[in-house]
């Protein structure tokens, strides 16, 4: 046999091997890993989507909570997989903001990964603890103005949507108050109800209960429309700073490199999961909803990753909390 015939079916072996591979993916359970604590919102809305994308794929996606260093243990974690399809990362805003936030990452925030879509946009909320004397969102601002050295401002830890919340939050009321940061949102939102803080802003599908409850004080929801799970609470543009408008959306993500086939198939999966009614109905509860489909797509979150670094790279600056 000549070189060049080797070489030829060589070439056509290896063609064979990666169709049957793509015809077979996924033929062993997918991991998802959540670049936060487990019980976290982001957390929640992994553990949703990976349920029904189970249900799509015949392979059991299994969450895998790597937290630390805002996210980006997580997402280093999925950088340096192997790029087969079996390892995906489920990351929110956080994705864009820490490619300022952070002086130096361990991965390329674009480079590194393969865009799957979008998933779902998390309206914030500004709560406080029950105690707290304001009793609007008008007379919180007058009041955190008032006492910026006294006021406590709590978030889960750098890089977290309450954070970066926190940040803007601090930005549209021209007032910098004390920040204390928590390792996870479970423990920041404990000390907030047991009274230990003051303040905090963050997502629906880590308050909403919370409010319902009464365990604390709600002055507005981030969304540019009230929510139908919390009717009463106003949103900010109605509180007159619609500057304040934020929404914690989360993508899905695979190492750069893995074939288009599993990446197509993963779409998919997406997708159906966005469609899937009981998915729906848990979004609902939470304060949320799955995002539109033409946006659950490679193309879609690309191009929202790359705008939403340039939206917050400014903001980070301003504030000047980096971290290493």
């Amino acid at each position: 046999m000549t070189m060049k015939a080797l070489a030829l079916g060589l070439a056509g072996a290896i063609t064979i091997s990666l169709g049957a591979a793509a015809q077979t993916y996924p033929n062993r359970p997918i991991t998802m890993v959540v670049p936060f604590a487990a019980g976290g919102p982001t957390d929640t809305v992994a553990r949703l989507i990976g349920q029904s994308m189970t249900q799509t794929l015949g392979q059991q996606v299994v969450i895998e909570n790597v937290g630390g260093a805002g996210g980006t243990l997580g997402a280093a974690r999925v950088a340096k997989a192997t790029a087969d399809g079996y390892t995906v990362l489920l990351h929110h805003i956080g994705h864009a903001t820490s490619a300022t936030l952070y002086r130096k990452l361990p991965y390329d925030t674009i480079g590194d990964f393969e865009p799957i879509g979008l998933v779902t946009d998390v309206p914030m909320t500004i709560i406080a603890k029950k105690d707290l004397p304001p009793n609007n969102f008008q007379e919180l601002v007058a009041f955190m103005k008032a006492n910026r050295d006294k006021v406590s401002l709590a978030n889960a830890g750098v890089g977290a949507a309450s954070h970066l919340c926190g940040m803007l939050f601090q930005s549209a009321i021209q007032t910098v108050v004390t920040t204390v940061p928590y390792r996870g949102t479970g423990p920041a939102m404990n000390d907030l109800t047991g009274g230990h803080v003051d303040v905090m802003c963050d997502q629906t599908t880590n308050t909403t209960g919370q409010i319902t409850a009464g365990a604390v004080k709600a002055y507005a929801v981030t969304a540019p429309a009230r929510l139908s799970t919390l009717p009463n609470l106003p949103t900010v543009g109605e509180a007159g700073m619609p500057q304040l408008e934020v929404a914690v959306w989360h993508g899905l993500y695979a190492p750069k490199g893995t074939p288009k086939p599993a990446i197509d198939r993963l779409t998919a999966a997406l997708q159906a999961a966005l469609q899937d009614a009981t998915v729906k109905a848990r979004f609902a509860d939470l304060g949320t909803e799955p995002v539109a489909l033409a946006r659950a797509t490679p193309d879609a979150l690309r191009a929202h990753l790359t705008a939403e670094i340039d939206r917050w790279a400014p903001i980070i600056k301003a504030a000047g909390e980096y971290a290493d």
